[in-house]
């Protein structure tokens, strides 16, 4: 059973945006050597006739990067809770070449799992969807993206192409969160910790899970408030004045501007968070009129073997099942 953690968090985890005002310790600029590495490792697969995602993370050696992508993996759950890889020469790889290498690069920080019900490995990022219509991901448009985990251990972003103007990802780290609670609105730290019901996708009806969760000395985070509002108005459960007013002060902290880390992907860039540990959002952005420039980033959901134990109440969730054949 979860307890109620009634001290400040305290370690790497518990940052705030202005802490990396002087330190880029976060972010890894490939090298010369290591993006060499990406392109044998790519021409290894070609030669042996292996295809994405027909391969392990032993048929994709990364030589000098191995060392780095271990070492950032723990990061992942045992520090700050995420980074980011910057310099890749997207502009030189073929659609295929960038999912094999994407992927490629995942399977050294654990599983890629599905992203919906069709199995896809990796997910695209773009504004194709009718921000009218109430089915619409949010990610499908050029909205402002709320706050949020993933249901996965890890997330990835890759960008492949920046957005007319706009699109900032934003990252915020969830013991923070917590602290800033536990010290201006204690009263409210119990609600966090009571069983909320979230709305999934592909699941018959909506499960239940607290919003907070302090377990075997990791505190873990679920939030998506659309889904929490969607899995209440399903189960005919409508939310308490108390717990609106419990996620409206979640909202306007993850909002403060001295909480998150903001950044701008570029074209090759890598990110990736722990869902556990951080919360990321995007701005709204402008959008160019050629379909062909638009903006687009690549996501990877990833299961890791380095994963904390979770409480039973607060159940770990790593996509959807790839259905079998769906790559051949």
């Amino acid at each position: 059973m979860t307890t109620i953690r009634t001290e400040p968090l305290t370690g790497p985890t518990v940052w705030v945006g202005s802490d990396f005002a002087k330190d880029h310790s976060w972010i890894h600029l490939l090298t010369a050597g290591e993006i060499a590495a990406i392109d044998a490792a790519l021409a290894g697969l070609k030669q042996r006739g292996q295809r994405f995602p027909h391969f392990t993370k032993d048929d994709f050696p990364l030589g000098p990067l191995d060392a780095e992508l271990e070492r950032r993996a723990d990061e992942l759950e045992n520090g700050r809770g995420f980074w980011l890889m910057r310099g890749l020469p997207i502009e030189r790889y073929s659609d295929d070449e960038i999912n094999t290498l994407y992927y490629g690069i995942g399977l050294h920080l654990g599983t890629p799992v599905g992203q919906n019900p069709r199995g896809d490995l990796i997910g695209g990022v773009m504004a194709v969807g009718d921000p009218t219509k109430k089915e619409t991901r949010v990610y499908e448009t050029n909205l402002y993206l709320p706050y949020h985990s993933d249901p996965s251990d890890l997330v990835g972003l890759l960008c492949i192409r920046k957005a007319r103007q706009g699109g900032v990802s934003s990252l915020a780290s969830v013991a923070a969160i917590y602290n800033e609670i536990l010290e201006n609105h204690r009263e409210f730290l119990g609600l966090y910790y009571k069983l909320w019901y979230f709305e999934h996708l592909c699941e018959p009806t909506p499960s239940l899970s607290p919003i907070f969760s302090y377990h075997q000395g990791k505190l873990s985070c679920r939030y998506l408030r659309q889904y929490t509002e969607l899995g209440h108005e399903v189960m005919r459960q409508p939310l308490s004045k108390v717990e609106i007013e419990a996620l409206d002060l979640f909202d306007r902290i993850i909002g403060l501007e001295r909480i998150r880390l903001d950044m701008m992907l570029e074209p090759g860039d890598l990110q990736f968070a722990n869902n556990y540990a951080v919360l990321h959002s995007r701005t709204a952005f402008e959008d160019f009129e050629d379909p062909g420039v638009r903006r687009k980033l690549l996501r990877l959901w990833v299961k890791s073997p380095r994963a904390r134990v979770l409480a039973p109440e607060f159940p770990g969730r790593n996509g959807f099942p790839v259905p079998e054949g769906a790559y051949g």
